[in-house]
């Protein structure tokens, strides 16, 4: 660059700091254009020269200034003058009324006249100050009270003014943000190099101003959203939105007035706005109510760590990704096999979603799905979640295929399938769905379940036959008056039959879960489960890792859980049920008197049968097994027992109980 005075220098670096500021504000804040990259960048080469000439003409607020090189040692922490509060969240309609109504019961005068609106972006907040119009310092929030000095890393940030026209002290808060864009171009380059890829936008421009070189935070385009003006109070939140941006802030656009009668015309833009937020440059979770009137704002005060006078709407996501921990397949009323994804939870409209259906073995191969995998999950309808996509980007190299006819003979190895030729199920050989329904409502009733009298064999047929029990939930449906009218009821049996099925809504958890019929869950193990999660709405959500930490529950019996929670007409039906009335009892055992003990049963004894006897102990808190082991308390034997337990349990010195001594146990 040739020599040029000082003077020269002077005009020539007033002049290249205003074009400069210019490109900046038009490009980083209007997302305009007034040249191209590579002239602005030749422009900002220029004035770097001519300040290297001049040093002692470079001033805080010169564009060659927003890049400072050295890393730092750490960041100072710095108290904030006014609290940075976070909001409280608000899911409905019916929470923003409430919040209306208990706000309007505190103000003088009782009405609030306008909310101030903005969407809310997710990103890392933080505060802005400016003295006699130079930027001096930024402070992430930290804890409210007090946060970090990360003027350096900020200092980066393009579309942050270093120079407003605004004087005395100013203090501007706001997100600092990733763009989506901004973002899949950072996660291609770490794909590229073979380096880890970040969560999300969020996460990725918090870390960048929480680590300590501002070259990093320089060379990723973050961007400052303003959502606040501290210094100076304006007597509105529209107001100070309206100075931010002469100021040469960027905020998100999107902030709206809404008077106090137009509570609807808001809620309609809500619901605009969800729809509309898929096309926007930024990630956004919610908006942002606030009450307009900034005194009345500041009165209403803080309650814990959010203030009275503003909430965040959180819209519901509508889809998010998760990993394939496993694939189970569930087999339905009608003998059809279902594969069904077993996820690690994660929140998707509004809900936690464990499973996903995945229809058939048809859909696994044209998703390439495989356990392991990164996936999409959506809702189909909002009900059930299904998989739109496989990242095949993240597929771990442990990830294992899914083979559907050997995990089919795996977990059903005493049932037949065929897949019907033009179809995409597999369905049980040989059974119909009249079938299935009889035996699980046969089995729903029995003994070692619910016990309900009069439903046996003869009954379950007859009302399945005549249409008045088409699944397990219509056992509750049932009056005297429909049974009056099928031939083979009395009035007295239709009346006892319908008082014996309302008795067990109310039935012992253990046997409702043993009543469901779930695969490989016997009375014993049914108890484990009940002791273990207390409510069939906890066990529901069990995670694999919990129910394979309970004794005599492996991989099969977990699996099988998995299977029967995942599938949709099982939820289905525990739905209805709970909407019928029925509702399980937990009895807690833990201070019975055979609580820890553990008993065999073996031959008969006299007065009750095998499974009577084996529920009296269980409801004294024993567990029964069907093994001598070194761990068993006792062996009962009756009449005619096995010989080989009687010898396992002279071997091991295990305690002999006769049916006088049994007697005892239980009375």
């Amino acid at each position: 660059m040739k020599k040029v005075s000082r003077e020269e220098a002077e005009k020539r670096i007033a002049k290249l700091r205003e074009v400069i500021d210019d490109y900046r504000y038009h490009y980083h804040v209007l997302d305009e254009s007034t040249m191209s990259e590579a002239a602005a960048d030749s422009l900002k080469h220029e004035l770097s020269q001519l300040e290297e000439m001049f040093p002692e003409l470079i001033t805080p607020d010169s564009p060659t200034q927003r890049v400072a090189g050295k890393p730092l040692d750490k960041f100072e922490k710095v108290r904030h003058e006014r609290r940075m509060i976070s909001l409280a969240d608000v899911f409905s309609k019916e929470e923003i009324r409430d919040w209306i109504s208990r706000n309007e019961k505190l103000i003088p005068g009782g009405e609030i006249k306008e909310f101030f609106t903005d969407i809310k972006m997710d990103g890392l907040a933080s505060a802005l100050k400016y003295r006699d119009g130079l930027f001096y310092q930024a402070v992430t929030r930290g804890d409210g009270m007090v946060g970090e000095d990360v003027t350096m890393n900020v200092r980066t940030i393009q579309n942050i003014p270093l120079k407003i026209s605004e004087p005395g002290e100013v203090e501007v808060r706001g997100e600092i943000i990733l763009f989506k864009k901004d973002f899949e171009e950072i996660q291609e380059r770490q794909r590229k190099m073979g380096e880890k890829e970040f969560a999300n936008p969020r996460n990725l421009a918090a870390g960048t101003i929480r680590q300590l070189d501002p070259k990093v935070a320089a060379s990723r385009n973050l961007k400052f959203m303003a959502y606040d003006l501290v210094k100076p109070n304006l007597e509105k939140h529209s107001l100070a939105y309206q100075k931010l941006r002469e100021m040469g802030f960027r905020t998100s656009g999107e902030d709206k007035v809404f008077s106090r009668d137009e509570i609807s015309e808001m809620f309609r833009y809500i619901e605009a706005l969800d729809e509309y937020r898929k096309g926007l440059p930024f990630n956004t979770d919610g908006m942002v109510i606030k009450i307009n009137d900034r005194e009345i704002y500041d009165r209403l005060g803080i309650v814990g760590k959010t203030p009275r006078a503003a909430v965040a709407f959180k819209f519901p996501a509508e889809e998010s990704t998760t990993k394939v921990r496993d694939i189970v397949i569930t087999l339905g009323r009608t003998g059809a096999a279902t594969p069904v994804a077993i996820l690690d939870p994660v929140e998707v409209a509004g809900t936690v979603v464990r499973h996903a259906s995945v229809h058939n073995v048809d859909e696994i191969g044209r998703l390439d799905l495989r356990i392991g995998d990164t996936v999409i999950v959506y809702k189909a309808g909002d009900i059930i979640p299904q998989i739109k996509k496989v990242i095949l980007e993240l597929r771990p190299e442990e990830s294992q295929a899914f083979d559907f006819e050997k995990a089919l003979k795996e977990q059903y190895p005493e049932l037949e399938f065929e897949r019907p030729e033009g179809e995409v199920v597999y369905r049980v050989k040989g059974e119909t769905s009249d079938f299935i329904l009889k035996r699980a409502l046969q089995y729903y009733a029995s003994k070692p379940a619910l016990n309900i009298e009069g439903l046996g064999e003869k009954n379950v047929e007859f009302l399945v036959d005549t249409g008045l029990a088409k699944s397990i939930p219509d056992l509750y449906r049932l009056s005297v008056k429909k049974l009056l009218e099928l031939e083979g009821f009395g009035e007295v049996s239709a009346r006892k039959l319908v008082e014996n099925i309302n008795a067990s809504k109310t039935a012992e958890l253990s046997k409702f879960i043993t009543a469901l019929g779930i695969r490989h869950v016997g009375t014993q193990t049914a108890r484990l489960l009940a002791d273990k999660f207390k409510s069939i709405e906890r066990l529901a959500v069990a995670e694999k890792d919990d129910l394979i930490a309970i004794p005599d529950v492996g991989e099969v019996v977990a699996e099988s859980i998995l299977a029967f929670f995942a599938d949709e007409d099982n939820l289905s039906m525990l739905r209805e049920l709970r909407e019928l009335g029925v509702a399980p009892t937990y009895a807690d055992l833990s201070k019975a008197k055979l609580n820890g003990q553990s008993y065999i049963i073996s031959g008969t004894i006299e007065g009750f049968s095998r499974e009577e006897a084996e529920e009296k102990l269980r409801q004294l808190g024993a567990t029964v097994t069907s093994s001598v082991t070194k761990n068993t308390t006792a062996l009962i034997v009756g009449e005619k027992p096995g010989k080989s337990k009687l010898e396992k349990a002279n071997k091991l010195n295990i305690k002999i109980l006769n049916q006088n001594d049994f007697l005892k146990l239980i009375s």
